[in-house]
Protein backbone atom coordinates (compact mmCIF):
# COMPACT_ATOMS: atom_id res chain seq x y z
CA UNK A 1 0.00 0.00 0.00
CA UNK A 2 0.82 3.58 -0.45
CA UNK A 3 0.98 4.36 2.77
CA UNK A 4 1.79 1.39 4.44
CA UNK A 5 5.68 3.09 5.17
CA UNK A 6 4.53 6.08 6.67
CA UNK A 7 3.70 6.89 10.67
CA UNK A 8 0.16 7.17 10.45
CA UNK A 9 -0.25 5.25 7.39
CA UNK A 10 -3.25 3.43 9.17
CA UNK A 11 -5.07 6.12 9.80
CA UNK A 12 -5.06 7.75 6.44
CA UNK A 13 -5.93 4.77 4.14
CA UNK A 14 -9.18 4.76 6.56
CA UNK A 15 -9.85 8.36 6.01
CA UNK A 16 -9.11 7.53 2.30
CA UNK A 17 -11.14 4.97 1.71
CA UNK A 18 -14.15 6.29 4.21
CA UNK A 19 -13.65 9.00 1.98
CA UNK A 20 -14.15 7.11 -1.19
CA UNK A 21 -17.28 5.26 0.30
CA UNK A 22 -18.90 8.31 1.60
CA UNK A 23 -18.35 9.55 -2.28
CA UNK A 24 -20.21 7.19 -3.77
CA UNK A 25 -22.63 6.66 -1.55
CA UNK A 26 -23.48 10.25 -1.80
CA UNK A 27 -23.37 10.02 -5.65
CA UNK A 28 -25.79 7.21 -5.64
CA UNK A 29 -27.98 9.20 -4.12
CA UNK A 30 -27.82 12.22 -6.64
CA UNK A 31 -29.01 9.92 -8.55
CA UNK A 32 -32.44 8.88 -6.54
CA UNK A 33 -32.73 12.39 -5.58
CA UNK A 34 -32.28 13.99 -9.07
CA UNK A 35 -34.11 11.08 -11.18
CA UNK A 36 -37.14 11.51 -10.46
CA UNK A 37 -37.17 15.30 -10.92
CA UNK A 38 -35.87 14.51 -14.30
CA UNK A 39 -38.73 12.44 -15.21
CA UNK A 40 -40.91 15.14 -13.90
CA UNK A 41 -40.04 17.41 -16.66
CA UNK A 42 -39.97 14.85 -19.13
CA UNK A 43 -43.62 14.04 -18.30
CA UNK A 44 -44.75 18.04 -18.54
CA UNK A 45 -43.42 17.66 -22.31
CA UNK A 46 -45.30 14.49 -23.00
CA UNK A 47 -42.26 11.96 -23.02
CA UNK A 48 -42.92 10.36 -19.78
CA UNK A 49 -46.73 9.75 -18.63
CA UNK A 50 -47.75 12.71 -17.50
CA UNK A 51 -48.96 11.51 -14.05
CA UNK A 52 -44.55 12.08 -13.34
CA UNK A 53 -45.55 15.93 -13.75
CA UNK A 54 -47.20 16.28 -10.18
CA UNK A 55 -44.78 17.60 -7.80
CA UNK A 56 -46.88 15.36 -4.71
CA UNK A 57 -44.35 12.61 -2.57
CA UNK A 58 -47.11 9.74 -3.53
CA UNK A 59 -46.87 10.73 -7.21
CA UNK A 60 -43.66 11.13 -8.59
CA UNK A 61 -40.78 10.63 -5.69
CA UNK A 62 -42.06 7.21 -4.45
CA UNK A 63 -43.43 6.00 -7.94
CA UNK A 64 -39.54 7.47 -9.95
CA UNK A 65 -37.66 5.92 -6.82
CA UNK A 66 -39.47 2.72 -6.91
CA UNK A 67 -39.51 2.48 -10.72
CA UNK A 68 -35.36 3.46 -10.90
CA UNK A 69 -34.66 0.97 -8.02
CA UNK A 70 -36.58 -1.72 -9.92
CA UNK A 71 -34.24 -0.99 -12.98
CA UNK A 72 -31.11 -0.90 -10.90
CA UNK A 73 -32.26 -4.39 -9.28
CA UNK A 74 -33.02 -5.88 -12.78
CA UNK A 75 -29.60 -5.05 -13.93
CA UNK A 76 -27.97 -6.55 -10.81
CA UNK A 77 -29.46 -9.96 -11.18
CA UNK A 78 -28.80 -9.47 -14.79
CA UNK A 79 -25.00 -8.51 -14.61
CA UNK A 80 -24.98 -11.15 -11.40
CA UNK A 81 -23.41 -8.66 -9.62
CA UNK A 82 -20.78 -7.66 -11.98
CA UNK A 83 -18.63 -4.60 -10.97
CA UNK A 84 -16.80 -3.72 -14.35
CA UNK A 85 -19.71 -4.59 -16.63
CA UNK A 86 -21.60 -1.99 -14.63
CA UNK A 87 -19.20 0.57 -14.62
CA UNK A 88 -19.13 0.12 -18.32
CA UNK A 89 -22.62 0.97 -18.49
CA UNK A 90 -22.27 3.52 -16.12
CA UNK A 91 -19.20 5.04 -17.94
CA UNK A 92 -21.04 5.19 -21.07
CA UNK A 93 -24.40 6.67 -20.19
CA UNK A 94 -22.19 9.30 -17.84
CA UNK A 95 -20.76 10.29 -21.35
CA UNK A 96 -23.85 9.96 -23.49
CA UNK A 97 -25.28 12.88 -21.01
CA UNK A 98 -22.14 14.89 -20.80
CA UNK A 99 -21.89 14.75 -24.75
CA UNK A 100 -25.51 15.76 -25.40
CA UNK A 101 -24.88 18.59 -22.95
CA UNK A 102 -22.28 20.09 -24.41
CA UNK A 103 -23.50 20.08 -27.81
CA UNK A 104 -26.64 21.67 -26.23
CA UNK A 105 -24.85 24.75 -24.75
CA UNK A 106 -23.08 24.82 -28.35
CA UNK A 107 -26.14 25.19 -29.98
CA UNK A 108 -27.63 27.58 -27.40
CA UNK A 109 -24.29 30.37 -27.74
CA UNK A 110 -24.61 29.63 -31.46
CA UNK A 111 -28.04 30.68 -31.06
CA UNK A 112 -27.09 34.02 -28.68
CA UNK A 113 -24.51 35.19 -30.92
CA UNK A 114 -26.51 38.54 -32.03
CA UNK A 115 -27.26 39.09 -28.51
CA UNK A 116 -24.00 37.96 -26.37
CA UNK A 117 -20.70 39.85 -27.20
CA UNK A 118 -18.34 36.89 -25.47
CA UNK A 119 -20.37 33.94 -27.38
CA UNK A 120 -17.23 32.92 -28.95
CA UNK A 121 -15.57 32.82 -25.82
CA UNK A 122 -18.57 30.50 -24.42
CA UNK A 123 -18.70 28.55 -27.59
CA UNK A 124 -14.89 27.26 -27.88
CA UNK A 125 -14.72 25.91 -24.14
CA UNK A 126 -17.95 24.09 -24.77
CA UNK A 127 -16.76 22.50 -27.97
CA UNK A 128 -13.78 21.66 -26.78
CA UNK A 129 -16.12 19.97 -24.13
CA UNK A 130 -18.13 18.35 -26.84
CA UNK A 131 -14.95 17.10 -28.36
CA UNK A 132 -13.48 15.65 -25.45
CA UNK A 133 -16.49 13.78 -24.19
CA UNK A 134 -17.53 12.71 -27.32
CA UNK A 135 -13.82 11.02 -28.28
CA UNK A 136 -13.88 9.81 -24.73
CA UNK A 137 -17.52 8.21 -25.14
CA UNK A 138 -16.44 6.67 -28.84
CA UNK A 139 -13.46 5.16 -26.99
CA UNK A 140 -15.06 3.71 -24.43
CA UNK A 141 -18.34 1.94 -26.31
CA UNK A 142 -15.46 0.65 -28.72
CA UNK A 143 -13.18 -0.69 -26.53
CA UNK A 144 -15.86 -2.22 -23.89
CA UNK A 145 -18.26 -3.09 -26.43
CA UNK A 146 -18.07 -6.92 -25.49
CA UNK A 147 -17.74 -6.35 -21.97
CA UNK A 148 -21.25 -4.59 -21.68
CA UNK A 149 -20.99 -1.81 -23.80
CA UNK A 150 -23.62 -3.73 -25.97
CA UNK A 151 -25.95 -3.98 -23.32
CA UNK A 152 -25.58 -0.25 -22.69
CA UNK A 153 -26.72 0.91 -26.04
CA UNK A 154 -29.19 -1.52 -26.35
CA UNK A 155 -30.95 -0.53 -23.27
CA UNK A 156 -30.51 3.10 -23.46
CA UNK A 157 -31.77 2.86 -27.54
CA UNK A 158 -34.87 0.96 -25.51
CA UNK A 159 -35.70 3.60 -23.87
CA UNK A 160 -35.41 6.72 -26.15
CA UNK A 161 -37.19 4.43 -28.66
CA UNK A 162 -40.36 4.55 -25.67
CA UNK A 163 -40.18 7.80 -25.19
CA UNK A 164 -40.97 8.18 -28.36
CA UNK A 165 -43.74 6.40 -28.75
CA UNK A 166 -45.14 7.80 -25.49
CA UNK A 167 -44.78 11.08 -26.75
CA UNK A 168 -46.41 9.98 -30.50
CA UNK A 169 -49.48 8.49 -28.15
CA UNK A 170 -49.95 11.99 -26.61
CA UNK A 171 -49.93 13.68 -29.66
CA UNK A 172 -52.47 11.48 -31.16
CA UNK A 173 -55.00 11.62 -28.21
CA UNK A 174 -54.04 15.49 -28.10
CA UNK A 175 -55.59 15.79 -32.05
CA UNK A 176 -58.31 13.95 -30.68
CA UNK A 177 -59.14 16.23 -28.25
CA UNK A 178 -58.43 19.40 -30.76
CA UNK A 179 -61.28 17.79 -32.62
CA UNK A 180 -63.78 18.25 -29.88
CA UNK A 181 -62.44 21.82 -29.18
CA UNK A 182 -63.48 22.38 -33.07
CA UNK A 183 -67.03 21.29 -32.39
CA UNK A 184 -67.63 22.46 -28.96
CA UNK A 185 -65.63 25.46 -28.11
CA UNK A 186 -68.41 27.78 -29.72
CA UNK A 187 -70.91 25.77 -28.95
CA UNK A 188 -74.36 28.08 -29.90
CA UNK A 189 -77.20 28.78 -27.00
CA UNK A 190 -80.81 30.05 -26.99
CA UNK A 191 -82.99 31.45 -24.47
CA UNK A 192 -82.73 33.95 -21.71
CA UNK A 193 -79.43 34.19 -19.44
CA UNK A 194 -80.31 32.50 -16.00
CA UNK A 195 -78.46 35.14 -13.65
CA UNK A 196 -79.95 33.67 -10.50
CA UNK A 197 -77.94 32.93 -7.24
CA UNK A 198 -77.60 29.58 -6.90
CA UNK A 199 -80.07 27.78 -4.16
CA UNK A 200 -78.35 25.46 -1.85
CA UNK A 201 -82.17 22.96 -1.32
CA UNK A 202 -81.99 22.83 -5.39
CA UNK A 203 -80.22 19.75 -7.32
CA UNK A 204 -76.79 20.30 -8.00
CA UNK A 205 -74.42 19.01 -10.97
CA UNK A 206 -70.67 19.49 -9.63
CA UNK A 207 -68.35 19.16 -12.18
CA UNK A 208 -64.76 18.70 -12.02
CA UNK A 209 -62.96 20.34 -14.94
CA UNK A 210 -59.25 21.40 -16.26
CA UNK A 211 -59.21 24.09 -18.65
CA UNK A 212 -61.79 25.70 -20.98
CA UNK A 213 -62.23 23.05 -23.47
CA UNK A 214 -64.68 20.21 -26.12
CA UNK A 215 -63.40 17.89 -23.03
CA UNK A 216 -65.36 19.31 -20.39
CA UNK A 217 -68.09 21.27 -22.83
CA UNK A 218 -68.84 17.79 -23.30
CA UNK A 219 -69.13 16.36 -20.15
CA UNK A 220 -71.49 19.20 -19.07
CA UNK A 221 -73.66 18.57 -22.46
CA UNK A 222 -73.37 14.57 -21.10
CA UNK A 223 -74.84 15.56 -17.55
CA UNK A 224 -77.60 17.61 -18.91
CA UNK A 225 -78.67 14.93 -21.39
CA UNK A 226 -78.36 11.57 -19.34
CA UNK A 227 -79.94 13.62 -16.41
CA UNK A 228 -82.54 15.91 -18.26
CA UNK A 229 -84.42 18.27 -16.02
CA UNK A 230 -82.77 16.71 -13.53
CA UNK A 231 -80.48 19.96 -11.93
CA UNK A 232 -81.03 23.23 -11.33
CA UNK A 233 -77.66 24.20 -10.09
CA UNK A 234 -74.17 23.62 -11.69
CA UNK A 235 -71.41 24.45 -9.53
CA UNK A 236 -67.65 23.88 -12.20
CA UNK A 237 -64.86 22.77 -9.86
CA UNK A 238 -60.91 23.07 -10.66
CA UNK A 239 -57.40 22.55 -9.25
CA UNK A 240 -54.64 24.95 -10.09
CA UNK A 241 -52.11 21.67 -10.14
CA UNK A 242 -48.96 22.93 -9.47
CA UNK A 243 -46.47 20.92 -11.18
CA UNK A 244 -43.15 21.12 -12.60
CA UNK A 245 -44.03 23.09 -15.48
CA UNK A 246 -45.46 25.52 -13.08
CA UNK A 247 -43.70 25.70 -9.81
CA UNK A 248 -41.10 28.39 -11.34
CA UNK A 249 -41.56 31.45 -9.68
CA UNK A 250 -44.43 33.58 -8.43
CA UNK A 251 -45.53 34.85 -11.64
CA UNK A 252 -46.05 31.71 -12.84
CA UNK A 253 -48.28 30.76 -10.36
CA UNK A 254 -50.16 33.73 -10.68
CA UNK A 255 -50.50 33.36 -14.49
CA UNK A 256 -51.84 29.41 -13.27
CA UNK A 257 -54.27 30.76 -11.34
CA UNK A 258 -55.57 33.35 -13.34
CA UNK A 259 -55.73 30.20 -16.58
CA UNK A 260 -57.79 28.27 -14.69
CA UNK A 261 -60.31 31.13 -12.76
CA UNK A 262 -60.67 32.42 -16.54
CA UNK A 263 -61.79 28.61 -18.02
CA UNK A 264 -64.06 28.24 -15.09
CA UNK A 265 -65.55 31.67 -15.64
CA UNK A 266 -66.49 30.68 -19.10
CA UNK A 267 -67.57 27.80 -18.16
CA UNK A 268 -70.05 29.32 -15.66
CA UNK A 269 -71.27 31.85 -18.61
CA UNK A 270 -71.91 29.03 -20.98
CA UNK A 271 -73.94 26.93 -17.97
CA UNK A 272 -76.06 29.89 -17.37
CA UNK A 273 -76.91 30.73 -20.80
CA UNK A 274 -78.26 27.48 -21.25
CA UNK A 275 -80.53 28.45 -18.18
CA UNK A 276 -78.77 27.04 -15.23
CA UNK A 277 -77.64 29.09 -12.33
CA UNK A 278 -74.17 27.96 -11.87
CA UNK A 279 -70.72 29.40 -10.34
CA UNK A 280 -67.61 27.73 -9.73
CA UNK A 281 -65.22 26.94 -7.08
CA UNK A 282 -61.07 25.79 -7.06
CA UNK A 283 -57.81 25.68 -5.14
CA UNK A 284 -54.14 25.67 -5.76
CA UNK A 285 -52.31 21.94 -5.06
CA UNK A 286 -49.98 19.69 -5.37
CA UNK A 287 -52.35 16.61 -5.39
CA UNK A 288 -55.61 17.14 -7.55
CA UNK A 289 -57.04 14.29 -6.16
CA UNK A 290 -56.46 15.46 -2.32
CA UNK A 291 -57.39 19.18 -3.58
CA UNK A 292 -60.72 18.36 -5.54
CA UNK A 293 -61.94 15.89 -2.78
CA UNK A 294 -61.63 18.65 -0.47
CA UNK A 295 -63.58 21.00 -2.64
CA UNK A 296 -66.21 18.24 -3.49
CA UNK A 297 -66.62 17.59 0.27
CA UNK A 298 -67.62 21.10 1.27
CA UNK A 299 -69.46 22.13 -1.84
CA UNK A 300 -71.49 18.72 -0.94
CA UNK A 301 -71.87 20.09 2.37
CA UNK A 302 -73.23 23.49 0.97
CA UNK A 303 -75.50 21.35 -1.29
CA UNK A 304 -77.13 18.33 0.14
CA UNK A 305 -78.61 17.40 -2.73
CA UNK A 306 -75.78 17.16 -4.92
CA UNK A 307 -73.68 14.62 -7.10
CA UNK A 308 -70.20 14.90 -8.32
CA UNK A 309 -69.72 14.44 -12.89
CA UNK A 310 -66.16 13.89 -14.20
CA UNK A 311 -65.29 12.93 -17.34
CA UNK A 312 -62.81 10.10 -18.85
CA UNK A 313 -61.04 9.36 -22.13
CA UNK A 314 -62.50 6.52 -23.86
CA UNK A 315 -60.57 4.53 -26.52
CA UNK A 316 -62.53 2.65 -29.67
CA UNK A 317 -60.05 -0.70 -28.32
CA UNK A 318 -58.52 -0.26 -24.84
CA UNK A 319 -54.92 -0.99 -24.60
CA UNK A 320 -53.11 -2.42 -21.27
CA UNK A 321 -51.34 0.70 -21.53
CA UNK A 322 -53.64 3.21 -21.72
CA UNK A 323 -54.24 3.30 -17.96
CA UNK A 324 -50.49 3.61 -17.44
CA UNK A 325 -50.33 6.76 -19.70
CA UNK A 326 -54.00 8.04 -18.79
CA UNK A 327 -54.08 8.68 -15.12
CA UNK A 328 -56.65 7.39 -13.07
CA UNK A 329 -57.62 10.72 -11.53
CA UNK A 330 -61.43 10.62 -11.83
CA UNK A 331 -62.02 6.86 -10.68
CA UNK A 332 -59.44 8.15 -7.62
CA UNK A 333 -61.48 10.41 -6.36
CA UNK A 334 -64.71 8.30 -6.95
CA UNK A 335 -63.48 6.11 -4.76
CA UNK A 336 -62.94 8.15 -2.29
CA UNK A 337 -66.01 10.84 -2.75
CA UNK A 338 -68.17 7.01 -3.17
CA UNK A 339 -66.75 5.72 0.69
CA UNK A 340 -67.72 9.02 2.18
CA UNK A 341 -71.22 8.78 0.94
CA UNK A 342 -71.38 11.52 -2.10
CA UNK A 343 -72.36 10.27 -5.57
CA UNK A 344 -69.66 10.35 -7.88
CA UNK A 345 -70.80 10.04 -11.94
CA UNK A 346 -67.55 8.67 -14.12
CA UNK A 347 -69.22 9.87 -18.01
CA UNK A 348 -66.91 8.51 -21.05
CA UNK A 349 -65.01 10.88 -23.76
CA UNK A 350 -64.75 9.05 -26.77
CA UNK A 351 -61.57 9.73 -28.15
CA UNK A 352 -60.65 8.58 -32.15
CA UNK A 353 -56.67 7.11 -32.03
Amino acid sequence: MLFSDWPLGGAIAFVTIFSEGALLLVAAQTGFVGGPRVMSNMAVDSWLPHRFAALSERLTMRNGIFMMGGAAIALLIYTSGSVSALVVMYSINVFVTFTLSQLGMSRLYLKRRDKDPKWMQHLSVHLVGLALCATILVITTVEKFTEGGWLTLVITSLVIGLCYLIRSHYLRVRKGIAELDETLLDFPTSGPVNTDPLNPNDSTAIQLVTSYNGFGIHTLLSVLTTFPETYKNIVFVSVAVIDSGSFKGVHEMEALEDSVREGLEKYVDLARRLGFAAEYRMATGIDVVETAIKLCREIAEEFPRSAVFSGQLTFRLEKFYHRLLHNETAFAIQRRLQWEGITTVILPIRVKV
